[in-house]
């Protein structure tokens, strides 16, 4: 799938405010930050691999939407993509990952405290990254509007990664309870990004408003799609490879469903399968099978496609001109794995 125009627009002076707030601090703890962002290896070497950056892309694409330079909001850009890596980071050690974007994750080559240690400067550094805004001429009331969005999204965030931890020790999570967490743990970010954007590039509230609906719901999706694909995968080029999320046992949507569906032995089954430490390979087809009965996969896709709806209507409320709106639904679909608007 080709890669939405806008991200390319962007990247380099993203990648440029990013070094900036890092600067120029040799200290292993800035290695560890610059290789979890893809700039270098576990030895400092250059080795550029910096992901996507879709929540600063959007945040950018936000401003210029709503007629603002977009130039002005790279701090705030930064600020999210940071306080984005500084919870994979923490992300990684609580979930015991190895790997992260095909390379080991800083925890596996540094150590828990030493992870833990890097992805807490990167918070700071998100924090500090917003102050950069004064050398754009942005006022100083709205840095603090900024800065207390950009914390109540990081306390969402929190919040969010606590329920999914906790709820991986319970078998009747709601699909209610689930919505609510990944509401914290993915789409409160988005929402983030598109108000920095939008509120740095305009006062009129209705189009700040809209975006950041649009962000929610956009996120919303974005992670339901996640759990759709963290179980049957997708084609080649995708994040996910087929069963990931059966093999580590995740409690994601399709798996909720099933436990609350699933007939008589069938759902004894899948609660058993899931008490388990290790999953074997008839584990897995029979959690496959149990989902594939109850339509697991029919009703998760309904459950994105009604964010994904709901997303693109937002943005037809936001009233933008034709151009950057269709190029915000380009960027929704190419991250949802649409087929994406023609120019």
């Amino acid at each position: 799938m080709t890669l939405p125009a806008a991200f390319q627009r962007y990247q380099k002076a993203l990648e440029q405010e990013l070094r900036a707030v890092l600067g120029q601090n040799i200290s292993p703890l800035y290695t560890m930050m610059r290789y979890h962002l893809g700039w270098v290896d576990e030895h400092g070497e250059q080795q550029p691999n910096p992901g996507k950056m879709s929540r600063p892309t959007l945040c950018l694409l936000a401003c210029q939407a709503v007629g603002g330079d977009w130039s002005t909001a790279l701090p705030s850009a930064a600020a999210v993509e940071l306080i984005h890596n500084f919870s994979l980071i923490h992300d990684d050690i609580q979930d015991c990952s190895w790997e992260r974007r095909r390379r080991p994750t800083v925890w596996k080559i540094w150590g828990e405290p030493q992870a833990i240690n890097a992805g807490d400067a990167m918070y700071v550094l998100a924090q500090l990254a917003l102050f950069r805004l004064q050398d754009t001429a942005v006022a100083p009331h709205q840095i603090v509007i900024l800065s207390r969005k950009l914390n109540q999204a990081s306390l969402q965030l929190c919040e969010g990664q606590y329920l999914d931890i906790e709820y991986e020790n319970h078998l009747d999570t709601s699909i209610g309870e689930y919505l609510q967490m990944i509401g914290k743990k993915t789409a409160a970010l988005f929402e983030c990004a598109l108000f920095f954007g939008a509120f740095i590039g305009t006062d009129n509230d209705r189009q700040v408003q809209s975006l950041c609906s649009f962000g929610w719901n956009l996120g919303m999706a974005y992670q339901v799609q996640n759990d759709i694909e963290g179980i049957w995968g997708a084609g080649e080029g995708h994040k996910q490879s087929p069963y990931t999320d059966i093999r580590s046992r995740k409690k994601t949507l399709p798996v909720i469903f099933a436990l609350r569906e699933a007939p008589g032995k069938d759902g004894e089954r899948l609660r058993n399968v899931y008490g388990k430490q290790k999953l074997s390979t008839a584990d897995i087809s029979r959690v496959l099978g149990i989902l594939e009965s109850t339509g697991a996969q029919k009703y998760s896709n309904q459950i994105r496609e009604t964010y994904y709806r709901q997303c693109l209507e937002d943005l037809e409320g936001a009233q933008l001109p034709p151009d950057p709106r269709r190029e915000l639904k380009q960027v929704a679909a190419f991250l949802l794995g649409e087929e994406a608007e023609s120019p």
